[in-house]
């Protein structure tokens, strides 16, 4: 008889179709569009959490498409609701920066910048460039990278201890021949002192906690294949 009618095939395939709609369900599948707030900003690996299956974020859109393809409704709340007011210019400006580049998203963004922030002020404190170098555009890049050489010329320890961001909020923004420019007021908590060579003080105290406002503004070619945004210019508001 044909052996592919044999009871015994029969249940070997039967038993296969079942394992497989079991993992099918349990592992579900990737649609290759998964991306984290903080890869907006070119963080390494190791500063996002080590649990990334369950602090993936989808790509801005995909989760309405999918509601829409199953009949459901979808809010249609504006990006810019929360982070500006209606009809204001900035609300305008996030509005046509995330029409030009729809992965843009206010919340999301912020997010990215916060991670960002803590990275790059520690960095500086620690004297670490490479980090820099990824976080900045060249020319705040020259700007820190002067100020940490003069600090270790003149025999400086910068001791930094960096407590948290307070609040983070967007303030204004530009979208002008396809660079979008984000400016994002910084509240933050940190622990700062800096010694000579003989280790006396010199500026800031180790056992002090500080408030600091830092207005920092990231900015980035929505037409560039390099999706991350880089520090353009700081001013300290205090």
């Amino acid at each position: 008889m044909n052996e592919a009618l044999d009871p015994l095939n029969l249940l070997i395939l039967a038993i296969a179709v079942v394992i497989f709609l079991r993992l099918r369900s349990v592992l579900g599948r990737r649609t290759g569009h998964e991306r984290k707030p903080s890869d907006a900003f070119g963080l390494p690996r190791d500063q996002e959490s080590k649990s990334s299956n369950d602090n993936v974020v989808p790509l801005p859109g995909a989760e309405d498409a999918a509601e829409r393809a199953a009949g459901r409704e979808v809010s249609e709340t504006p990006i810019w609701e929360g982070h500006a007011k209606k009809g204001s210019a900035l609300a305008e400006t996030l509005e046509a920066i995330h029409q030009a580049d729809n992965s843009f998203h206010p919340k999301t963004f912020l997010d990215g910048a916060r991670l960002a922030y803590e990275m790059i002020v520690t960095a500086f404190a620690d004297g670490d460039s490479k980090t820099l170098k990824g976080l900045l555009t060249k020319e705040v890049f020259e700007g820190f990278n002067n100020a940490l050489k003069e600090r270790e010329r003149a025999g400086h320890v910068q001791e930094s201890s960096f407590v948290g961001i307070d609040k983070a909020s967007i303030i204004e923004a530009v979208f002008s021949d396809k660079t979008a420019n984000v400016t994002i007021k910084f509240v933050s908590k940190l622990i700062s002192a800096t010694r000579d060579k003989e280790g006396t003080l010199i500026e800031g105290d180790p056992k002090k906690v500080r408030e600091v406002t830092d207005i920092w503004t990231f900015m980035r070619d929505v037409t560039s294949r390099d999706p991350n945004w880089r520090l353009v210019a700081t001013e300290a508001a205090n």
